[in-house]
């Protein structure tokens, strides 16, 4: 008699068992690992753990009086709303789409809320980095390595930065890319709507699409040479990219300010060179950092695993490679963006180099109980509310900021211009950079705040006070000035500020008014 067709052959149940137990083997691998990533920011990353930096970046800030423009007063910003030595300048809102989760997190649950959108943000991009490193080497351990260094390298904006939401769109991108590479391409039309949502988000959309030309670029030939071999595109497959690069493109100009946010990435690169000058991220990588050390060991260990099994390469990969550490080099900042971009390949380049021990040799409880007690310290690290509130009143001048006048031409110390923005107090300058450099504010500024003639050009912009750290050139200046006074004082992050007011002939300024109230926290 023939076996029914549904009846099963003899021992094909206790493989299927064996299968199922080999699955949740590595999946139990899985869960544990990426709650180990998860728990790393909350431990090491110094905006995260008991440190308490999160509110040191200044800019988050001004992000979160730019969402509330837009969420109360329903429009787009299209001139500067904050200081009055820009007023009425054009001034474009280029990351309103990434500043929306930060202001709601703030609204509804206050710095928690600031807090869990950075840490979210940063155990996204840790993870989207393990899993990309998993499909490229197949070992959990040499995924998980990777994006130790990942994470090292990532600090350099752990902070509530808009950019990290770009970081998990060039992730997605790359995570395509990287399909495509190994013959799935169903996921290539995903990449219009990704641009579409990116170019919203963040200006490293234009990174994104340089990375996608040079990717098609890049394998529009045939190249076999020494560590080189590759196959050109077939015609069918490099029409079809073609067309998703043509229509991502287009896609991009589905923005609240058409071709103007396109331009600035360039005028940030083309036109702001004072800016980028002063900017501590923007300047070269220094070895004697921990993320210039940890790059050193990227790049090594990416030669030293070729050097023991090497692999034959396309040349879009090296082109990547070569990029993304000359960006790191090139500007502390893009260390993260090098994570991003090569970290993956490094797993793939460790699990061929080294004997890595398979992904279902593990214990499945083990892993349960190891991603429990991540998650654990999860829970405990997380910050009580009035513990953060006690590290921005540290960071920020509160009182003397809710103490100016709205009448007053406040000159202050571009880091307190975010805050004073938030608490709707009308500054000489912030960090949107820009905005200031496209004026010449931001020459006058930094002539100014060295006491370079200083009180000539605070004359041009009628400056009445000033709000200035207790270490600044100007500060001393004013200390020693008649006809300047100090009127208020407040210990803040790792000093004084003081408050100046310039005494005229008629006696002191208007006085201090109480603050407006600001959004609700829930």
């Amino acid at each position: 008699m023939e076996p029914s067709p549904t009846a099963l052959p003899a021992g094909s149940q206790s493989a299927t068992d064996a299968e199922s137990s080999t699955w949740a083997r590595v999946y139990s691998r899985h869960f544990m690992n990426m709650a180990l990533l998860m728990m790393i920011p909350v431990l090491v990353a110094s905006t995260l753990n008991r440190s308490h930096t999160l509110l040191v970046d200044p800019d988050i800030w001004w992000h979160l009086s730019d969402a509330r423009v837009l969420l109360v007063e329903h429009h787009f910003i299209h001139t500067d709303p904050y200081s009055f030595s820009v007023v009425g300048r054009s001034w474009i809102d280029w990351e309103w789409l990434s500043e929306l989760p930060f202001y709601y997190g703030f609204k509804f649950l206050g710095l928690q809320g600031i807090y869990l959108i950075t840490w979210l943000l940063l155990a996204g991009n840790i993870l989207f980095v393990y899993w990309r490193g998993y499909w490229m080497a197949h070992r959990a351990d040499a995924a998980l390595w990777t994006s130790v260094i990942a994470f090292i390298l990532m600090t350099v904006n752990s902070g509530p930065r808009t950019i990290e939401f770009a970081y998990l769109a060039m992730g997605a991108e790359l995570a395509i890319l990287e399909a495509a590479d190994r013959g799935d391409k169903r996921f290539l039309w995903f990449l219009p709507p990704i641009f579409c949502l990116w170019v919203n988000l963040h200006g490293m959309w234009f990174a994104g699409i340089v990375l996608f030309g040079l990717y098609i670029a890049c394998n529009l030939f045939s190249f076999n040479l020494g560590v080189f071999e590759q196959k050109a595109l077939a015609p069918s497959d490099r029409n079809r990219l073609f067309a998703v690069l043509g229509v991502s493109i287009v896609a991009l100009l589905l923005n609240p300010y058409g071709w103007h946010l396109l331009w600035n990435p360039l005028d940030m690169a083309l036109n702001q060179k004072v800016s980028v000058a002063q900017i501590a991220e923007w300047q070269p990588l220094k070895l004697s950092t921990l993320e210039g050390r940890t790059v050193v060991v990227a790049i090594a260990l990416m030669v030293l695993t070729n050097c023991i099994k090497g692999r034959k390469w396309k040349v879009y990969e090296m082109v990547f490679v070569f990029i993304a550490w000359y960006a790191a080099f090139s500007h502390v900042r893009f260390s993260y963006f090098a994570a991003v971009l090569t970290t993956p390949m490094l797993a793939r380049d460790l699990a061929r180099a080294f004997r890595m021990e398979s992904d279902a040799n593990t214990i499945p409880k083990m892993n349960v109980f190891m991603a429990v007690a991540a998650f654990g310290v999860i829970a405990f690290m997380f910050p009580r509310e009035a513990t953060l509130d006690k590290m921005l009143n540290m960071m920020f001048p509160q009182k003397i900021i809710a103490s100016i006048h709205p009448s007053w031409r406040t000159m202050n110390w571009d880091y307190v211009g975010g805050m004073m923005s938030w608490q709707q107090r009308s500054s000489f300058i912030d960090s949107r950079f820009d905005s200031f450099e496209h004026a010449g504010v931001m020459q006058d500024y930094g002539l100014i705040i060295q006491g370079h003639d200083a009180f000539a050009l605070m004359d041009k912009y009628h400056i009445d006070h000033a709000l200035l750290k207790n270490d600044l050139a100007l500060t001393y200046l004013l200390e020693h000035t008649p006809g300047w006074q100090i009127v208020e004082r407040e210990k803040a992050w790792e000093g004084e500020y003081l408050l100046f007011a310039k005494m005229g002939p008629s006696g002191p300024p208007a006085p201090a008014c109480p603050p407006p109230p600001l959004p609700a926290q829930h």
